[in-house]
């Protein structure tokens, strides 16, 4: 509960984020099943987009990141 967003780079070194956000998903936690997670990423290929999803994924932003389009998009998952 201390974190109201998750910004996800999908090429890591030790681990994608595509395999990152589906260990978040599945903690044992409330909040690991709702936090935004929001990937953030140099590719921009369909096929990013949609495991994007289906690893639990909220949104995409493809680099360089506008930061009103951002903005906007984490406004839409944020709850106060």
């Amino acid at each position: 509960g201390e974190y109201s967003a998750i910004l996800m780079d999908i090429r890591m070194p030790v681990m994608d984020g595509f395999t990152a956000s589906r260990h978040i998903r599945s903690l044992d936690r409330a909040d690991a099943k709702t936090i935004p997670i929001i990937a953030v990423t140099a590719d921009v290929l369909s096929d990013n987009v949609d495991e994007c999803k289906q690893s639990g994924m909220n949104g995409y932003f493809s680099k360089p990141i506008e930061m009103t389009a951002m903005l906007d998009l984490l406004n839409k998952y944020i709850r106060d």
